[in-house]
């Protein structure tokens, strides 16, 4: 068996697609390391694949590395995930999150499970240009900072008068109890 998974990107080029063929028996890590071949992104991001629904909506979470995960499945690793261990059926969808910062990533699916044979994972189609794996925007851009203030903006200083703000006119609350509601 081999499975044919195509990848695009709503950003960027239009035409920007990747088709991929892999044994089912093939790691997500080598998938991984086929995905940033294919675009000549550096592999130097806590990158993830996760499984979806009709809808996109993230489920089954493969991680880079082993991380503690808040989220309601058990976290995944990609070189201990082979394919076949989450992907079944044809219509699979999958994102792939290259840009962990901006959460961007790759929509992908399983187009195809057809006959045959192969080993690890290897891209059959390229068209079009990646977009960049990083935005250069600063993501705390616009935010001013001053020790003295703790980020208050102007409109707030303007409306109380920061001394009232000290400590001393919190002495008489106490979260000891659980009444603090």
């Amino acid at each position: 068996m081999i499975y044919r998974f195509t990848f695009s990107c709503e950003e960027g080029d239009p035409q920007f697609r990747r088709v991929f063929e892999a044994d089912p028996d093939a790691t997500f890590l080598e998938l991984h390391e086929a995905i940033l071949k294919s675009v000549g992104y550096p592999d130097d991001q806590m990158t993830s694949f996760f499984l979806c629904n009709d809808e996109w909506e993230k489920e089954q979470e493969v991680t880079l590395v082993e991380m503690d995960s808040n989220f309601e499945y058990d976290n995944m690793v990609m070189n201990e995930t082979r394919l076949s261990d989450l992907i079944e059926e044809q219509g699979q969808r999958l994102i792939y999150i290259f840009d962990p910062m901006f959460e961007r990533y790759f929509f992908g699916s399983l187009k195809e499970i057809k006959p045959g044979t192969m080993n690890g994972v290897e891209c059959v189609e390229s068209k079009g240009k990646a977009p960049k794996q990083l935005k250069s925007e600063d993501p705390l851009a616009g935010i001013e900072r001053n020790d003295d203030d703790f980020m208050l903006d102007d409109e707030f200083k303007d409306e109380y008068d920061l001394g009232d703000l000290d400590a001393e006119g919190f002495q008489d609350l106490s979260f000891d109890d659980g009444t603090m509601f």
